[in-house]
């Protein structure tokens, strides 16, 4: 039965897989706004240990068999390092959202999809392409919009820098987890990630952090909490992970970049939030930078792929001539 199930997902067509990346993004922009509802009545590093250990536990029993199976050396030690990074970019991300908008955070989170070229360079020595110094560029014009507020001047808050920062442990985490990833269970990793980042969220939050009164917490924050484990965590991340496994890595990552609009139309809906015209251009330009950083380079790189192989075609079907003569 089971592999009648693998069979008939691996059948669905290429807009199923898409719509799942789009909803995990939907999620994702929700949660958002969700942590900028939580951050009012719970400090960041409790935020994050309640998150990510709720899910690792969640995801561990679901998964005890292979867990058990497939846990080792290996498996620890990478876990730990990936939850290390997990934690550092969603406790810099949550605190940056104590002093920004849900708005800015939701985007300028996003700009892990180009700075990961650049720290790939540095680490594994491959030379981004012209087309993610464009977007790189675009992205930077970007966020002086976002940072210009209009009569207020230009002023990067002390929220959005640290909102950067989470960007860039969330790259350094991605370009860890590529590299380390191969020949270990993907499921087995998230786990111990997930528990790793909420030990570490609990231990910080008791070390530098008020001890939070869980019994007189509201229902809406209960539920904020359990949004985060169950919907940010453990479903969006199972979506993502069909959906990426069955998408072209470029297409997905600019489909998984959707979480920032998603972030914005929430903020807006749900919290009243109102960017301000010059935030809006920002937002556009950083869109525009990820598209060129993602999407364009495939289209070049089909392009090149189609015209070889048409080359190779007619080299062929001339020698094929040639021979009958």
């Amino acid at each position: 039965m089971l592999r009648s199930m693998r069979t008939q997902i691996s059948q669905r067509p290429q807009w199923f897989y898409k719509a799942l990346m789009v909803l995990a993004t939907a999620i994702w922009g929700l949660g958002t706004v969700v942590v900028k509802a939580a951050v009012d009545e719970l400090s960041p590093a409790w935020i994050v240990g309640f998150r990510f250990l709720t899910a690792g536990i969640l995801l561990g029993v679901i998964m005890a068999p292979k867990l058990v199976r497939r846990l080792d050396g290996k498996h620890l030690i990478a876990g730990i390092l990936l939850g290390i990074l997990l934690f550092l970019s969603y406790e810099t991300n949550t605190l940056g959202l104590t002093d920004t908008s849900a708005s800015n955070s939701a985007f300028l989170t996003t700009f892990y999809v180009v700075i990961i070229p650049f720290l790939n360079w540095a680490v594994a020595k491959v030379r981004p392409t012209r087309f993610t110094i464009i977007a790189a560029l675009l992205c930077m014009a970007g966020l002086g919009f976002v940072a210009y507020g209009g009569s207020a001047g230009f002023s990067l808050r002390f929220g959005d820098v640290v909102t950067l920062l989470s960007a860039f442990f969330l790259s350094l985490h991605v370009i860890l987890t590529a590299k380390l990833a191969p020949g270990r269970s993907v499921t087995v990793l998230t786990i111990l990630q997930f528990l790793v980042a909420g030990v570490l969220g609990f231990a910080f939050g008791a070390l530098a952090e008020p001890i939070p009164d869980f019994l007189s917490f509201s229902a809406e924050t209960w539920g904020n909490l359990i949004y985060l484990a169950v919907f940010a965590s453990c479903i969006a991340i199972l979506l993502q992970n069909v959906g990426v496994a069955h998408t072209e890595p470029a297409q997905a990552s600019l489909f998984l970049s959707l979480e920032s609009v998603f972030g914005v139309l929430f903020a807006v809906l749900f919290l009243g939030e109102m960017p301000s015209p010059a935030a809006y251009i920002g937002f556009g330009l950083i869109f525009c930078g990820i598209i060129f950083s993602e999407y364009i380079p495939l289209k070049v790189e089909k392009r090149k792929t189609t015209k070889a192989a048409a080359e190779v075609t007619l080299q062929e079907l001339e020698e094929s001539d040639a021979s009958l003569r």
